[in-house]
């Protein structure tokens, strides 16, 4: 969730590209969906690498997807970044995603935000303070309507726990939120 309002930004030969996150969803290492479930493998060593570290990994063999390490080293855990507001390089964006792409659909979604951005695997493993890659904090008070916390989706293991976060009012989210249980709720701090 303190990642919502922050800045992602890109920069390669081809420009600057970046926006201000909108939306992400939580992953840990006890979590059935998180690919740190069964611990450390050449894929996902760097889930383990500690707090500043990206984890970029190939989604159904075609979208590169970030994910921002955010616990201590050894313990497996990420946030994906899902959605974006672009801020710079809209230009470079739209050729990246193509011309027929309409600007709502330009980053609301892990794998489009990330083409988008021009984000691939060779980032994986790379560090946010120094790399190409990077995140920066932003003016919080800058995101639209209220923050809530809903269950996550396209997944099928763990989708009922609220670990997907985004601002209500930001019409770059990729799906509108729906309501979350009680259960679901006590279950976000276990």
């Amino acid at each position: 969730m303190d990642l919502l309002g922050c800045s992602l930004v890109h920069e390669t030969q081809e420009g600057v590209t970046a926006g201000i996150i909108v939306e992400t969803e939580a992953y840990r290492q006890y979590d059935p969906a998180c690919h740190a479930y069964n611990g450390p493998t050449m894929r996902n060593r760097n889930l383990f690498a500690g707090p500043g570290v990206v984890y970029v990994y190939l989604s159904y063999g075609v979208h590169s997807l970030i994910n921002l390490v955010c616990e201590k080293e050894g313990y497996g855990s990420a946030v994906l970044v899902r959605a974006l507001r672009p801020t710079e390089g809209v230009g470079l964006m739209q050729k990246r995603r193509g011309p027929k792409v309409k600007p709502k659909d330009l980053t609301n979604g892990p794998g489009k935000l990330s083409q988008a951005l021009g984000v691939d695997l060779s980032l994986d493993g790379g560090d946010l303070e120094s790399g190409p890659l990077r995140v920066f904090a932003d003016d919080f008070d800058a995101l639209r309507g209220e923050i809530v916390a809903t269950t996550r989706i396209g997944i099928t293991k763990g989708a009922e726990l609220p670990w997907r976060y985004l601002a209500t009012g930001e019409k770059d989210v990729s799906v509108k939120p729906g309501p979350v249980s009680a259960k679901n709720l006590r279950r976000l701090y276990r």
